[in-house]
């Protein structure tokens, strides 16, 4: 392909290669012969960009000698250098993969091919290609891949097969738009979840994995890397962290003391009484409040633009007002209160004497449920009305 100019009329490139870069002085020159390799076979006007995050092994000077343009990264993390690398890139398409000799850059037709053909983003796909004996520990292999591959698809309906592998391809100004924050691992997955949630077009392509060319240990650390990935997932997803399992619980909480409220029950020869009855309170409190954290997780996350806008919260919201959540709330206040006076006129009959737990209790529970309930949705309904004020 011949020489581009962008929207501006400012001469740019096809394609830029992106290898971060922190001390790979053994296996960067061959990885920059390889996509340099590629660039000539493919007839491509592009460029290799080594994005150094503070290299001490002389790995600036290799990429200098090999012709690559070195970008330094002052700010520390595997993302700051891929973002700060995909922000110095003059290629209207970019593929980006470790300087480790694990990906083989001289094999990138089928990205260009994709990248070409309008695709935003255009994933490798390890287990599709083949895995290399020796290139990826049974953990991962096994069980953290597939795990938060399985996860990222489940959250986001992603269709990505493999949601971490390094080597893969994109428009660039298609990944800029997504204001990607992170800097460090979670860079990879916050590319993958962003792209699925504002609807990129994404593909892959089978890619074959090698074992490692370095003679030291990788910078990846298995579970604090893998725990780190997971909970970026989790806190991107509202619904899976907080929604559902809240209305699981207020659910369960609900037929539990339906069940229990006109008396003792059985289920064989075990009786389920009060003691249950106070449990079920319990989920349907933290059932509510889980689903509330939910709304305020998700229209915090809107207002900062670290997700897209959600059309179906904006339906929601069009009948779920201050208005509606103050009256619903203040209403659980008065049936709480109506409950707990009325087990104060129960107790006076006794003189305030002893009582039965097993009969008061059955109204003092669902009473102090509502008013707490009540409570929590009032003030629930303030805050969303502060988190949903228009920002300049």
């Amino acid at each position: 392909m011949a020489e581009q100019t962008n929207a501006s009329g400012e001469y740019t490139l096809e394609l830029s290669i992106l290898m971060p870069c922190l001390n790979e002085a053994e296996t960067l020159e061959i990885c920059i012969e390889k996509a340099q390799k590629s660039l000539r076979e493919l007839d491509l006007v592009g460029e290799v960009i080594i994005a150094d995050n503070g290299s001490t092994d002389g790995s600036q000077d290799i990429a200098t000698r090999m012709g690559a343009r070195v970008v330094p990264v002052t700010a520390k993390g595997y993302g700051s250098a891929l973002m700060g690398g995909i922000i110095a890139a003059r290629g209207v398409y970019m593929i980006m993969g470790d300087a480790d000799d694990s990906y083989d850059f001289s094999n990138l037709g089928a990205f260009v091919e994709k990248l070409r053909g309008g695709c935003d983003l255009v994933m490798g796909n390890r287990f599709q290609g083949g895995i290399k004996p020796g290139a990826m520990p049974p953990l991962h292999k096994y069980l953290g891949n597939p795990v938060l591959t399985w996860v990222g698809r489940l959250f986001f309906a992603s269709p990505a097969g493999d949601f971490h592998c390094g080597l893969r391809g994109f428009r660039r100004d298609s990944i800029l738009k997504l204001d990607l924050q992170t800097t460090g691992m979670e860079f990879a997955s916050e590319m993958v979840v962003k792209a699925s949630l504002y609807k990129l077009q994404i593909t892959e392509v089978p890619t074959v994995l090698s074992p490692d060319g370095r003679s030291r240990p990788p910078h990846l650390r298995t579970w604090r890397d893998g725990w780190r990935h997971l909970r970026f997932l989790l806190l991107y997803s509202p619904r899976w962290l907080f929604l559902y399992p809240g209305v699981f619980l207020m659910i369960l909480g609900l037929i539990v003391g339906i069940w229990l409220l006109p008396g003792t029950q059985k289920i064989g020869n075990t009786s389920f009484d009060i003691h249950t009855l106070l449990y079920a309170a319990i989920a349907i409190i933290v059932g509510f409040q889980a689903v509330t954290f939910a709304f305020f997780t998700k229209v915090f996350a809107i207002s900062e633009k670290l997700i897209p806008e959600d059309p179906k919260l904006n339906k929601i919201f069009r009948y779920v007002t201050l208005e509606t959540g103050l009256i619903l709330g203040f209403a659980l206040i008065l049936l709480g209160i109506v409950g707990s006076i009325f087990s104060l006129t129960t107790w006076s009959e006794t003189a305030f004497g002893i009582l039965d737990p097993s009969k008061t209790l059955r109204l003092v529970i669902p009473s102090l449920t509502c008013l707490t309930v009540g409570l929590q949705m009032v003030l629930s309904s303030f805050f969303l009305s502060v988190l949903g004020l228009k920002r300049r």
